[in-house]
């Protein structure tokens, strides 16, 4: 991997991002929307509380999955991935280019929608909010990272869609969201503990019940920092040089 390219993709990815705007609208704006309409089906603030932070985990994740997936397809089909790679480019330098690209919309996403959850909707943590911060946007890169991933196995715009629900649909079922981990069988506590939705929860939860809860917090983070460096060599290695 060469640091000067790098750099200059991470430039060129986020001039698109910038000039797209309805993308970085998407990005933005989409999960402070879906937590704002839970705020208004959950009529009781102390349940609203529970899922909102817990959501703060999910929807980045979520929404970056399908972002970046889209996005990386893109450049396959309209030929640009191939121009690109008769270049001293490597995929590693693409792939680690829209990872740190997209790092910083995720931080403009986790900035607006902590700010909305705590000071408008009212969401108290016992441990400080900035944790929430960071556990939000590490929760996003690893959106990017497996978004990136899945973009290698599908053809069409179509199928990188059809992704969402096979990857995020088992993580947000078994993250502890619906149910308590510790009360699922333990075929699915074994699932549960391979996917990194589970760590992001857990970090939040920490937040919300611990006064201190940097040590926990960390060691989730480290588990889903983890979880986005592997998938991003993943992605690497599978990415087709050509399209197909």
């Amino acid at each position: 991997m060469n640091p000067r390219i790098c750099i200059a993709s991470i430039k060129r990815i986020l001039l698109q991002l910038k000039a797209d705007h309805r993308t970085m609208g998407l990005i933005v704006a989409v999960p402070t929307l879906l937590l704002t309409l839970l705020y208004f089906v959950f009529n009781d603030q102390r349940t609203f509380d529970r899922i909102a932070l817990t959501m703060l985990g999910i929807l980045p994740m979520l929404v970056m999955f399908l972002v970046t997936s889209v996005a990386m397809l893109r450049e396959r089909t309209s030929g640009t991935l191939e121009r690109l790679l008769t270049t001293p480019l490597h995929r590693a330098d693409l792939l680690v280019g829209y990872a740190a690209a997209f790092a910083v919309a995720a931080l403009a996403q986790g900035v607006v929608l902590v700010a909305v959850t705590h000071w408008l909707l009212g969401v108290e943590t016992a441990g400080p909010i900035i944790w929430v911060l960071v556990v939000a946007v590490v929760a996003s890169i690893v959106g990017v990272a497996t978004g990136l991933l899945a973009s290698a196995f599908a053809r069409t715009e179509f199928q990188a869609v059809q992704f969402m629900p096979l990857v995020i649909g088992p993580q947000v079922f078994l993250c502890g969201l619906l149910a308590p981990c510790e009360q699922m069988p333990t075929v699915l506590q074994w699932l549960s503990d391979v996917l990194p939705m589970t760590y992001a929860v857990k970090a939040l939860r920490a937040i919300g019940s611990q006064a201190d809860p940097a040590g926990e917090v960390l060691q989730n983070v480290s588990v889903l920092a983890l979880f986005a460096v592997g998938a991003l060599a993943l992605a690497a290695w599978s990415m087709p040089r050509q399209t197909t």
